[in-house]
């Protein structure tokens, strides 16, 4: 069997496939040792904290190994699929000396076009870091030669910058950790997370031999779980994402939400009138078709409403557009796919924009870029009955409208307790950005023209 350090095997490597991503959970393998594979063929689906994407393989080949299980969470630029590229020809012998230090194994086919964010730099533009345990040692025997030859003795020997992802380093600097005084664990000499963690783990304090050494204290209980009463299911991808981004939201935007109780019986007439109009035929047409539409307009009356926070710059960044973002609850956890230039779309545009963006979530198949550089967001409670809540941002945007359950209720219409179609709107803002006056403008605007969709036409 052909060995994986021979020239013609090919290492795919876990690629970036959105920005600044990590690491990736293997959902599906699609194919299985032994399969012939051509170049772009989808080979396995891998779930980030922001989506699932299918990952296509670079070259022709014969698979030799899978690396890694399904369900299992890879790192970033770890080899996840051994490709042989021989065509089951004996590879040729390696040079004695070879004038790279990068074996071959490590070149990506040149003049291809890339296929996936994140994969495809040109081999010429890359410079591979030495690997400990070759080029350093090296180095450091010909500094001692030279010393020795020039009378001083045996020399210092050279210092290599620790081999750690910047991950990885960042978590050394926040625990006050030197990375070249830990003892790697990884794959050539590369310093992982548990051995950062490893190195900040208290001693056990070492006392003053006393002259009767007390017992040992009786080590804690450990905690016991009901296996059959209970569950216990890992936090990982979306909802790891999502619960990261929640709590650094919820900590560090000050949070206000107002809330408006608004007869939206006129908005449910149109509604279904629209559903007739040979205009929007094939096209989903529901009230949050109108809501999004009533919110870009009071955007437009409000834009101050539509900004960012620089906490770097200390500076306020306005948006002179409306990345909409919309709420989906998917298998794998609430997402946040966004309408690119909303502000811009007619209102068959912005419906046969939410119909794509609603199928793509549900099927899973929302791309890393559609769920980023939202500027506010609707997240529709209603659909599961709740009467409103109090949402918490998406990390970055200025507001997020909730919109509550469409009732029949009891209303006082022109002088008289009528039967009415009666939501409840909350929006949550950055008091940071948002004023209470602003605020409430943005939210009485949206009211307003769901009481009266005809200001959809005298307002925008």
């Amino acid at each position: 069997m052909t060995t994986m350090t021979e020239a013609s095997v090919r290492e795919f490597k876990m690629p970036d496939v959105g920005e600044g991503l990590t690491e990736a959970e293997i959902l599906k393998w699609y194919v299985q040792v032994g399969d012939t594979v051509t170049d772009g063929q989808v080979v396995c689906e891998v779930e980030t904290a922001k989506a699932a994407v299918e990952l296509p393989i670079p070259y022709d080949g014969v698979v030799r190994e899978l690396r890694f299980a399904e369900g299992t969470t890879v790192d970033v630029g770890t080899a996840i699929i051994a490709v042989d590229v021989s065509g089951g020809a004996a590879p040729e012998p390696a040079p004695a000396a070879p004038a790279e230090p990068a074996p071959a194994e490590e070149a990506e086919p040149q003049g291809r076009t890339p296929v996936l964010v994140g994969y495809g730099v040109a081999v010429s533009s890359t410079k591979r870091r030495p690997r400990k345990g070759s080029e350093a040692p090296a180095a450091a025997a010909a500094q001692a030669v030279q010393a020795e030859l020039n009378g001083h003795g045996a020399a210092a020997p050279v210092k290599e910058r620790p081999l750690a992802k910047p991950p990885v380093r960042k978590l050394a600097k926040d625990l006050g950790v030197d990375l070249a005084l830990v003892t790697p664990s990884g794959p050539d000499g590369i310093i992982t997370r548990e051995d950062v963690h490893a190195a900040v783990a208290p001693a056990e304090p070492v006392a003053e031999a006393p002259a009767a050494v007390p017992a040992p204290a009786p080590a804690p209980a450990v905690a016991v779980y009901d296996s059959a009463r209970e569950t216990r299911i890992p936090v990982k991808g979306v909802r790891k994402a999502t619960a990261q981004a929640m709590i650094g939201s919820a900590f560090t935007a000050p949070h206000v939400t107002e809330f408006v109780t608004v007869d939206v019986t006129r908005t449910m007439k149109l509604v279904e009138e629209l559903k007739q109009d040979k205009e929007f035929q094939g096209l989903r047409v529901n009230p949050l078709l109108l809501i999004a539409k009533a919110l870009l307009v009071a955007i437009k009356r409000n834009p101050e409403v539509n900004a960012s926070w620089d906490e770097a710059a200390q500076e306020i960044v306005l948006k002179h557009y409306v990345n909409l973002g919309i709420a989906a609850a998917t298998p794998r956890g609430l997402i946040v796919p966004n309408i690119k230039d909303a502000q811009d779309k007619t209102l068959p545009q912005l419906s046969a924009a939410l119909g794509e963006l609603v199928t793509t979530a549900r099927e899973g198949k929302t791309s890393p870029a559609a769920m980023q550089g939202g500027t506010v967001t609707i997240t529709n409670v209603g659909v599961f009955g709740v009467d409103t809540g109090t949402p918490i941002l998406n990390p970055g945007e200025s507001a997020i409208l909730a919109v509550g359950a469409i009732k029949l209720q009891p209303w006082v219409h022109k002088g008289k307790v009528k039967p009415r179609q009666v939501t409840t709107l909350a929006l949550s803002f950055d008091h940071r950005l948002v004023d209470g006056e602003l605020g409430s403008k943005v939210l009485a605007d949206v009211a307003a023209i769901l009481e009266q969709p005809k200001r959809l036409i005298s307002w925008a």
